[in-house]
């Protein structure tokens, strides 16, 4: 696994360095899931839909390499490559490895898939890489020297080929020194598509190299000539006297004869015009033999600090719809993560009996395959057929059925009970049959942060009275309140309980804690919700205000800096346009487009009714038939929950709605807002500018929607409101002191991006889809604000599980797997089993290097005083991607004009362990037992 990665670029064909050479990289696009599923991609099934055979393509191409040693190929998706590699002979085993160390053959990327970049966690990106890269050990890198990329806005791509600033070192975080975060970036000069007029596939229609002069169709000559003019255009607005062509495109290469053999002649026709005086040479290639001859340059490079959002192909073409595209299967994939951290810590702490217990066979393996191909550009993104997003979610109920196994089986080894556990997974609609007519149960806690946590639950009960006690045996106050209309009419007969039970719970780190809970009586009904709205709402941390007209929020203030904000907050839908005279495009799964920058409110005085007691006051909201909202704030919290629920959205005024809510504030942000990237760093917008070019704006809505996967925010210099959100979803500030967020889409057209069908999902009821989800707004002032969201967003990506088994509580009522919390600053991102003996820890840290006065500092964790019940015997550092060790990896270095650092290997660790903002360090721990 951890051997010194195959040198690619020892095999590299040889250049003219006098002459301009065109690198040919063959290669395809094989999506794992978009028009058809992962298995139909594969097999090549229902070619009706679309013509594609994975398997075919990978025969194709090995038999095809073996003919000519010059000839090379890339490959991504390792998803693919895995399930071929498995059905393969020695033989052929022998032949591809060959292929592979003579660099012909070449592996980019490496994961599982190809993941997208703006609704995937990076949690689960570095997830997905780990596994590809695993099964792809002996063909892999990470540790990257290059990225190449195909779609970036119009305007950027214009004014970077005017300024020969194609190619660029991006450099990806103000937190890590240079180069650490430092990484070569092209931008393709086709997309991923070849040049027009020499695509040679069988599913193409343009002309073969016709050769033979007798014919009446000889066109060499023409071809050749086309293809150098074609070269030297593209030359004329890269850096050197090196250029890259894709010689492929989506499932290309199912027939790799009439490709090869047509690009052989390219290759001999085009360089035998050197005799007469041409300075084009043309050449098999791949990325890293490109990237080497780049390097070799010693050109400098300009650098780039912003990222690529958003991306527009045209003046009313922005690809920000997808941002919140499927946005059940967003929070699906959101929650599945959280699990498939919760069932690799258990597989460790657990030991052997977690994968083979009282409870049968479980496994973390059918989750972790699941959730990489969640990962893929089509997947979580929302931009794939209806029936394959269906597939997704199944694949992923498949790994928690196999990971709801193995954390049974090892919270009974960890607990010292056998009786069956019960996961409820539709709390949020109120249903749980056990705990809705059971008379006395226990509540298991799971903790899967390394620190303490505080967490509210409902439980659907049918009692108006319960006793509730902690690990301890102390009681905890808690509170029975009627289950909403709202929630009644969204479980269309799923379950019958009239009341939630309402308590706070507390779980130690990487560990758990166990309530019981005991029916004292059925008798009485809780208090019906008054129907009004209070003027507040507040505990001793925060107060909300309602405005008594309207029912509205209408302001919020932190008691404990005694800072005030107006704030109010609705719910609207912009019209999504299916075309216009100015343009055809269209809203679609990729594309939003509004047909007006002012969007239509549903309800400016929603039927309100308020909910008070000890353990939470909640004003509930109905807006329309399909649109209501809980605003509640529990006793002890410092964040202010929006509960929403969108669905079915009405079409029948043949209307596609984009809906969106919208919080409009006193702070003074003067355009300027502020998203994540992947759930980890932020970057500062501001609407219709963009850092690397002059915009001009064609889209005033469409156009300032950005990515946002766990938190948004404004500021000024006193206050910052910060919005932390359970998925990925767009956001926007088009207003000062605004923040709005797209929450759900229901769109009548096709957006022309290959899909082919609407983004109109049915729900489970045929009707259309209804979701619900939360966002938690917290007031705080600028310099404090991360010390509140860091914790508040990991916490929402990272849930405690909850368990439920009928009667009295387990042996082991409480359980952590620290001999102490980590640092606040320190995550633990990742705790999984790698072999019999050693686990896989990656830790980080997890505030930015300027944005917190006590915890953006170094910060020191020793191994082996980090676990309670683990043995740390060794210890060795490997990089990101867990398939090198860190002593090994070497990078190129590139020229930017303002700086020298040089990249250096760290030594084998000890055990004193310290991480730097926004660091991340991966281990392979040796561990034994206590």
């Amino acid at each position: 696994l951890c051997e010194e990665p195959f040198n690619h670029t020892d095999s590299c064909p040889a250049t003219k360095p006098s002459m301009l050479n065109v690198h040919l990289v063959p290669h395809t696009h094989d999506d794992v899931g978009w028009l058809k599923t992962v298995d139909q991609y594969y097999y090549g099934g229902r070619n009706y839909i679309q013509h594609a055979g994975v398997q075919y393509i990978l025969d194709s191409v090995v038999s095809e390499l073996q003919k000519d040693p010059a000839r090379r190929f890339i490959y991504v998706e390792t998803a693919f490559f895995h399930r071929w590699w498995s059905e393969q002979s020695a033989k052929t085993r022998n032949i591809v490895t060959q292929l592979v160390q003579e660099g012909r053959l070449e592996f980019v990327n490496g994961g599982w898939c190809m993941s997208d970049e703006a609704s995937t966690h990076y949690s689960a990106v570095i997830d997905q890489m780990t596994l590809g890269l695993q099964h792809a050990s002996i063909f892999a890198q990470m540790g990257y020297d290059g990225f190449f990329f195909g779609r970036l806005d119009y305007q950027d791509k214009g004014r970077r080929m005017k300024m020969k600033e194609m190619e660029m070192v991006w450099r990806a975080s103000e937190s890590l020194k240079p180069p650490t975060a430092d990484l070569f970036t092209g931008v393709l000069p086709n997309g991923y598509n070849p040049p027009a007029g020499f695509c040679w596939d069988q599913s193409c229609s343009d002309d073969p190299v016709q050769d033979d002069p007798e014919l009446e169709d000889y066109n060499v000559d023409d071809l050749v000539n086309k293809f150098i003019s074609i070269s030297k255009a593209q030359a004329d607005v890269y850096k050197t006297n090196h250029i890259i062509m894709t010689m492929g495109s989506d499932f290309q290469y199912e027939n790799a004869i009439p490709w090869y053999k047509n690009m052989d002649k390219l290759i001999h026709y085009v360089n035998a015009r050197q005799k007469n005086g041409s300075a084009v040479n043309v050449l098999y290639s791949t990325p890293s033999c490109y990237l080497q001859e780049l390097n070799l340059a010693k050109q400098i490079w300009p650098i780039k600090t912003d990222d690529f959002f958003p991306y527009a192909d045209d003046a009313h073409d922005f690809w920000t719809g997808y941002f919140t595209s499927r946005p059940a299967l967003k929070r699906y994939e959101r929650l599945s993560n959280s699990l498939l951290q919760t069932c690799n810590q258990l597989e460790v702490l657990g030991g052997s009996q977690s994968r083979d217990g009282p409870f049968g066979k479980g496994d973390s393996e059918t989750m972790r395959r699941a959730m990489a191909v969640a990962q893929h550009h089509d997947a979580v993104s929302g931009t794939e057929k209806q029936h394959v997003a269906n597939d997704y979610a199944k694949r992923l109920g498949i790994g928690w059925d196999h990971c709801q196994v193995l954390v049974s089986n090892s919270l009974a080894a960890l607990s010292g009970s056998n009786v069956p556990r019960v996961f409820c997974e539709n709390l949020n609609i109120s249903v749980c049959p056990l705990t809705e007519g059971s008379k006395r149960f226990s509540m298991n806690v799971y903790n899967p942060l390394a620190r303490p946590i505080s967490w509210s639950v409902h439980l659907p009960v049918n009692g108006s009275s319960y006793s509730v006690q902690d690990s301890n045996g102390m009681a905890v106050n808690s509170q029975v309140i009627p289950v909403s209309k709202a929630t009644q009419n969204l479980r269309r007969g799923r379950g019958y309980a009239k009341n939630e039970l309402v308590f706070q719970v507390q779980a130690p780190p990487l560990g758990f804690s166990t309530y019981s809970i005991i029916l004292l009586g059925r008798a009485g009904a809780p208090d019906e919700p008054k129907r009004a709205a209070p003027v507040s709402m507040q505990n001793k941390y925060l107060k909300a205000t309602f405005d008594p007209t309207t029912g509205l929020l209408s302001g919020l203030t932190n008691l404990e800096t005694q800072q005030s904000i107006q704030l109010s907050q609705n719910f609207y839908w912009y019209n999504a346009s299916n075309g216009n005279d100015e343009s055809r495009q269209t809203s679609g799964a990729y594309i939003f487009r509004p047909n007006s920058s002012t969007p239509y409110t549903i309800s400016s005085k929603p039927v309100v009714s308020t909910l008070q007691n000890s353990v939470v006051q909640e004003v509930r909201q109905q807006f329309s038939p399909w649109v209501s909202q809980v605003v509640r704030l529990y006793e002890g919290s410092r964040d202010l929950e929006l509960e929403w629920t969108i669905g079915p959205v009405p079409v029948d005024d043949g209307l596609g709605k984009e809906v969106i809510t919208r919080l409009d504030s006193s702070i003074s942000s003067a355009e300027y807002f502020y998203t994540d990237s992947n759930g980890r760093e932020v970057l500062q917008r501001r609407k219709d500018y963009r850092p690397t070019w002059d915009l001009k704006q064609t889209e005033p809505v469409a156009g300032n929607y950005y990515p946002m996967n766990s938190r948004a925010f404004i500021k000024d210099k006193g206050s910052q409101l910060t919005v932390v959100t359970d998925r990925s979803q767009g956001v926007s500030s088009l207003n000062n002191g605004s923040l709005e967020i797209m929450l759900h889409r229901r769109l009548l057209y096709d957006d022309y991006r290959g899909v082919g069908e609407p983004l109109s999902e049915p729900g489970e009821f045929g009707d259309g889809l209804v979701v619900r989800g939360r966002l938690l707004l917290t007031l705080t002032p600028p310099e404090t604000a991360a010390d509140a969201h860091r914790p508040l967003a990991q916490g929402m990506v990272l849930q405690p599980l909850l368990s439920f088994q009928d009667g009295t509580p387990s042996a082991i009522v409480e359980f952590s797997a620290l001999q102490a919390s980590l640092p606040p600053a320190v995550h633990l991102l990742t705790l999984s089993q790698w072999d019999k003996d050693s686990v896989l820890l990656r830790l980080e840290h997890q505030y930015e290097s300027s944005e917190s006065k006590t915890y953006s500092k170094p910060v020191t964790v020793n191994l082996q005083k980090m676990f309670s019940t683990l043995k740390v015997v060794g210890a060795s550092e490997m990089s990101l991607g867990a398939n090198q060790w860190k002593a090994n990896m070497t990078r190129l270095q590139w020229n930017t004009g303002n700086d020298a650092h040089i990249y250096t290997c760290s030594n084998p660790t000890p055990w004193e362990i310290t991480l730097n903002p926004m660091e991340i360090r991966t281990f392979l721990l040796n561990v034994q037992l206590r």
